[in-house]
Formats: structure tokens, C-alpha cells, sequence
């Protein structure tokens, strides 16, 4: 199997087991992913992160542990391969209940220079495409079934203004985001009414790196995003009232230049 249980959770094994349900983190980095893998396992969930590099994950898995006293797996998966997704997802799953799903993966994109249509790959493409849309299909074909059989669940999916807007020279990140934003609306409308809350969330700017800076607003003065800061809004979508949901959202800092 390509699933392994990181040293985090060895370490909080004498916490007691969350009552609450399974919080899974696909596409942790450094960043955005880590952050919000942190916030939900400081609000009491068990939490799963999953990504391709295992040693960097059992690390923020075991970071992640220590800090909010929580039982973290760490959770090898490629969501380019369909059998990697399986088989996490089969591990994910042996934990209990999936009541949250963030899907954070991405294919990487070299920010410059842009690359040129003619010399974009139909690999590379096909790649970016399986990552960031037939990956979050797979993923969310594995939860959805049980959600709606308990009837709640939220599952949120991370896109950027290239979802929204196709830029020239990023072809294969704005096609899957773009992908990615429609899989997202179509799953509101099939789902909302059996009490599963999906939503896209538009980030609209680059991020900082978690070490650099804290959560306070004014440290935020070169116009990137505050990771711990978007780990809250992501949370704040999952405690949303039923009555007033969003599907999808738009977040930058405070000084973005539109």
C-alpha cells in the first residue's frame, strides 16, 4: 500500500481519539496546505495529509501533532494516478468518518517566463489536467457516498484567478483550474440539498511562506496572502450556517493592486 502512518501519530496516540470526523488535507506543502491541516487539528479533528513527498510530509504531520496535541496521518498519494488515489483514499478512510475534504493539489507552473502554446506539451498538459481536475473528481468520489448517507460534510476546493480568467503562457494551470471550478459548481448543485457544502475558493495572489510572517494583517504589506490567514477562512466556510452558504469565494490581501 502507499499509505504510511507518519511518527506524529505514534507521538499523540496517548491523546484521546477526536470525536469528531476526519478532516482531509490533499496537496500539503509548506504553505496553504500545512495551514490548514493546522487549523483543523487545532479545532479537534483528526487530520489526514496526503501528498507525493513522504519525508517532508511526516514532518509537518509531526509538527502539526505536537503543536495542537492532535492525532495527525501522514498519507503518501499522486493524484496523477488514479491507483495512487485508490489506495490512499483507502487508508483515509480506514480512520472513519471523511467529514472534511480540501483539495489543495496542484500541478507546478514555472510563474516565468510564461510558456509559449507551441511549446506546451501534450504530456505536461495531461499532467496538470489529471492533478488538478481528475484528481479532485477521484478524491471526491471517495468521500461524497458516506457524506450523504450522515448527511453533512464539507468539501472545498482550491483555485486562483486562473480559474476564473485564462491568462497566455499558462495554459495547463488555467485549464485545470478551470476544470476544477466547474467540477466544484456542479457538485454544489447535485449535493447542497443533501446537506453537503462544497465550495471553490478563488486566491487571488501569491502566498508567503508559514515562517515568514505572522497572522496579523498589517505584516502583510508586499500584497501576498497570509497562509494561517486563508487556513481561517477555509475553516470559517466549514462552520458556515446552513442557511447562508457559500460556493464560492474570492480572497486576497487587504493592499492587492486589481
Amino acid at each position: 500500500m502507499l499509505y504510511t502512518v507518519s511518527l506524529a501519530m505514534i507521538r499523540s496516540m496517548s491523546t484521546p481519539t477526536s470525536s469528531k470526523g476526519i478532516a482531509a488535507v490533499v496537496g500539503v506543502g509548506p504553505n496553504l496546505g500545512r495551514s490548514v491541516a493546522r487549523k483543523f487539528a487545532q479545532e479537534g479533528y483528526t487530520v489526514a495529509i496526503l501528498a507525493r513527498d513522504l519525508e517532508k510530509l511526516s514532518k509537518y504531520a509531526d509538527e502539526i501533532a505536537r503543536e495542537a496535541k492532535a492525532q495527525v496521518f501522514a498519507i503518501r498519494i499522486d493524484c496523477s494516478d488514479s491507483k495512487s488515489l485508490r489506495e490512499a483514499f483507502e487508508g483515509v478512510l480506514s480512520l472513519g468518518f471523511v467529514e472534511v475534504l480540501v483539495y489543495n493539489a496542484c500541478h507546478p507552473v514555472e510563474s516565468s517566463p510564461p510558456t509559449r502554446f507551441a511549446d506546451v506539451t501534450v504530456e505536461s498538459f495531461e499532467k496538470a489536467m489529471a492533478v488538478s481536475a481528475v484528481g479532485a473528481f477521484h478524491c471526491a468520489q471517495q468521500v461524497i457516498p458516506l457524506m450523504v448517507e450522515r448527511g453533512k460534510g464539507t468539501i472545498i476546493f482550491t483555485g486562483s484567478s486562473a480559474s476564473i480568467t485564462g491568462f497566455a503562457g499558462y495554459y495547463e494551470l488555467s485549464c485545470g483550474k478551470f476544470a476544477l471550478r466547474g467540477l466544484s459548481q456542479c457538485l454544489a448543485r447535485e449535493f447542497q440539498a443533501s446537506g453537503i457544502h462544497i465550495a471553490h475558493v478563488v486566491l487571488d495572489g501569491a502566498i508567503s511562506a508559514s515562517s515568514e510572517r505572522s497572522s496579523t494583517v498589517d505584516q502583510s504589506m508586499d500584497g501576498s496572502m497570509n497562509p494561517d490567514a486563508l487556513a481561517q477562512a477555509y475553516w470559517q466556510i466549514h462552520v458556515q450556517e446552513k442557511g447562508a452558504w457559500s460556493q464560492e469565494i474570492d480572497l486576497r490581501a487587504f493592499n492587492h493592486r486589481f
